[in-house]
């Protein structure tokens, strides 16, 4: 269960007044926004913050509909091979069907806000359509503001968010829950799902549905995915059963399976990469890490020359780097024919995500606190490739200055526990400003500071 602080709702008990106040105090705010004037009275703070950070991604909230980022074919597409795609069914049933002719509707999106399925209450679904609250419409907090399924995905956890506490004014007539979906096996953030309606959308009894569901349909995730695995190895590529066999040759079994992994690539914290393909992953060397790495930021592929030039910080040349392309065609090749690079230029035949990238979109977003949670140390940190040194100096560098400029007291510790931030001076200095006067983390703060003091003074 999540720790989130429950709005206080109509409907729920002894707590009439302080909803009426709570929504008369946010609709107070509306009047301030645009004023500068900083801090919002009588908001949660975690509205608050999120008001803040729709402002600075410069969300409008006169906008009446959410943007539409993508059409129907993009739409049918993209979610037929999204990951979440194979959990619907579970989601269908612990949530949809009940929601029916409930004045509910269940929306599930991508991680960075794209709603892929919206379904319902069918008078609810045509409500919904005036504030383009439907399948392929951006709810980002950098496109429509404080409103569940986006600040869900800004801070990485469970929130509701009821009447005027959405930024958008058009939505004040709604209120939400949204809980994040992480893989089960990487913790990656896949997407979020989220219950929207009337009152009844943010009750307690709400919030313990939605994320009950979320970890059911984790874990059936992480069994279809064993099965899976299971299959491939009674069945090998040489010898698949025919029902195996008609399914590849169709096209459904590949986009059945497909949809239940988002190949990644996890370089932070880490000398050697992990590579996950279709569920099956596999450490790397050093050498072939920093080479998958610096082409799955340079998707329309690099010439020998350019890749020489990102990967030797002497005078590597293509003959030194043409048989490690050798060895590592060799190794994908056992992972999955599929992701064997191509040559001239050397480019990845498939999308591959690498963590580092979604710290970046996280923060390109506002999202520093999810940002924070997938960083787990920095990109390849052993690694002298100059291409991989200006990557993890960007990545680096752009969350601490996020979270210096944004970040809560707990977000700025966190990061100071991180091996790059041992002696980071202007880090603690900003926790420590932010810190409550009397807060038990202070003294640890201070003790800190006076040990990096006496060792630079030293």
């Amino acid at each position: 269960m999540s720790n989130t602080m429950h709005p206080a709702v109509p409907g729920r008990a002894d707590s009439s007044d302080a909803a009426k106040l709570l929504q008369r105090q946010a609709l107070a705010g509306h009047e301030l926004l645009g004023s500068n004037t900083g801090h919002v009275p009588g908001l949660r703070s975690l509205v608050e913050e999120s008001w803040q950070r729709s402002a600075q991604l410069r969300a409008n909230p006169d906008n009446p509909e959410a943007p539409l980022a993508l059409d129907r074919e993009e739409l049918e597409e993209y979610r037929r091979q999204h990951p979440l795609a194979t959990i619907m069914p579970v989601i269908h049933k612990l949530l949809v069907l009940p929601s029916h002719d409930s004045g509910l509707l269940v929306a599930v999106g991508d991680e960075v806000g794209r709603l892929l399925w919206v379904e319902g209450d069918a008078v609810m679904q045509r409500r919904a359509e005036g504030m383009m609250f439907v399948a392929g419409a951006d709810w980002s907090e950098a496109s429509v503001g404080t409103s569940a399924p986006g600040t869900a995905l800004a801070v990485g956890r469970s929130i509701q968010i009821s009447g005027a506490e959405h930024y958008k004014r058009s939505v004040h007539p709604w209120s939400c829950t949204a809980v994040p979906f992480h893989d089960p096996d990487s913790g990656a953030l896949l997407g979020v799902v989220d219950i929207t309606g009337t009152e009844s959308a943010v009750a307690p009894h709400t919030l313990s549905l939605v994320e009950a569901t979320v970890a059911a349909a984790q874990a059936q995730l992480r069994v279809e995915r064993l099965q899976l695995a299971a299959v491939r190895q009674a069945a090998p590529a040489r010898r698949r059963t025919p029902a195996l066999a008609a399914r590849r040759a169709d096209g459904a079994g590949s986009a059945a399976e497909g949809s239940l992994y988002r190949n990644s690539l996890q370089l932070l914290g880490r000398d050697q990469a992990l590579l996950s393909i279709e569920g099956r992953t596999v450490a790397l060397s050093a050498r072939h890490s920093e080479i998958l790495a610096l082409l799955s930021i340079h998707p329309d592929g690099l010439s020998a020359e350019e890749l020489c030039t990102l990967l030797y910080p002497g005078d590597g040349t293509s003959m030194t780097l043409r048989p490690e392309m050798v060895r590592l065609r060799k190794v994908l090749q056992q992972l999955s024919p599929d992701a064997v690079p191509g040559s001239r230029p050397y480019r990845l035949p498939m999308d591959l995500m690498p963590d580092s990238s979604q710290v970046l979109n996280c923060l390109q977003r506002g999202a520093h606190r999810i940002a924070l949670e997938i960083y787990r140390g920095a990109v390849l940190p052993r690694s002298e490739a100059p291409g991989i040194v200006d990557l993890r100096d960007r990545v680096s560098s752009l969350l601490r200055e996020a979270l210096l400029t944004d970040g809560s007291a707990e977000a700025l510790l966190k990061y100071a526990e991180l091996p790059e931030a041992k002696n980071d001076v202007g880090v603690r200095t900003a926790a420590l400003k932010l810190l409550p006067p009397r807060s038990p983390k202070r003294a640890a703060v201070v003790a800190d500071l006076e040990r990096l003091e006496t060792e630079l003074s030293a």
